[in-house]
């Protein structure tokens, strides 16, 4: 019995398929399986170093780790991180788009500076922001004695109520350009006649702008409220440039625990857990975005 022949679109998927193969291959060995190895060292006591044995302890690293009080004290700090800056950089990156979009005098010159913070690496930003807010010869200090604001320099990064905000405010300065570009260009496609029709209805600047353009600005609300706080949740290179972690373990986040528990107390198995509580987390926050942001007509 001769085989049935195969359609134009079956021979064109059959190609399709081995030229995705490779890339699927390698996709698969690099991510895949890095992932299948980080799940299974978390069920395993694995101490660092030469000759030591990892032994299966079940979900013992994770019942470990939520009955540890400063596990749950690192969540809430980090949840206040990301909740505070992603705010910030929603409010602020919507304002400044707001204003490119508006087209004053220099508006092309401004839009052109976003770039220069957001281009610089994490970690030349939290240097830059370590000298500002040093207590030798720091220019916040400067500044501030300058205004006669304050008498005496300051030790910023001693103070543990401060310490959190003042990485906050360093991790803005790098990040809301990233929001304010994607908002400015998703407003740089609105169509122009439902503004100028509302405002022949009589409606005010900040009628049109809450009831035209924020809806339609949604889909690009929630991309960058899904990459920046998937990023804010995460932050690790800030805190270690910045505070590493001090003062009094006050700026401690979850994936600076992680590191901790990994590279300096050598628990290669609760370090392993944390991460996938991170991933868990993250792709939690992401489906609650999406569930309430998310509309199908959008995309339409």
């Amino acid at each position: 019995m001769p085989k049935p022949r195969l359609t134009l679109r079956q021979k064109d998927a059959r190609i399709a398929w081995l030229l995705v193969a490779p890339s699927l291959v390698i996709i698969i060995g690099v991510t895949l399986w890095p992932i299948i190895s980080t799940f299974i060292l978390s069920f395993l006591n694995a101490p660092t170093g030469l000759n030591q044995a990892r032994t299966f302890i079940g979900l013992q690293n994770y019942l470990q780790m939520l009955r540890d009080r400063a596990f749950w004290e690192t969540i809430w700090r980090t949840l206040y991180f990301t909740a505070v800056s992603v705010s910030l950089e929603l409010v602020l990156g919507l304002a400044i788009a707001q204003l490119i979009h508006s087209r004053p005098w220099g508006w092309k010159f401004l839009r052109f500076s976003l770039i220069i913070p957001w281009a610089v690496p994490t970690i030349v930003n939290g240097a830059m922001w370590r000298w500002i807010y040093s207590a030798d010869f720091g220019a916040l200090n400067g500044i501030l004695m300058q205004l006669g604001l304050i008498d005496h320099y300051v030790p910023w990064l001693t103070l543990p109520d401060a310490a959190m905000n003042l990485v906050i405010l360093a991790d803005l300065w790098h990040t809301v350009p990233f929001v304010a570009l994607i908002l400015q260009s998703a407003l740089a496609t609105l169509p122009e006649e439902l503004n100028e029709a509302g405002a022949v209805d009589g409606a005010s600047a900040f009628q049109r702008f809450w009831y035209i353009r924020l809806p339609l600005l949604r889909p690009a609300i929630l991309v960058a409220l899904i990459v920046r706080t998937v990023e804010a949740f995460r932050v690790f290179d800030i805190v270690y440039i910045i505070t590493s972690g001090g003062p009094a373990s006050r700026t401690i986040t979850i994936s600076y625990l992680t590191y901790l528990n990994t590279f300096s107390y050598g628990n290669q198995g609760t370090g392993a857990a944390l991460s996938f509580l991170i991933s868990i987390v993250t792709i939690t926050l992401a489906m609650i975005y999406i569930r309430f942001l998310y509309r199908p007509e959008d995309s339409q």
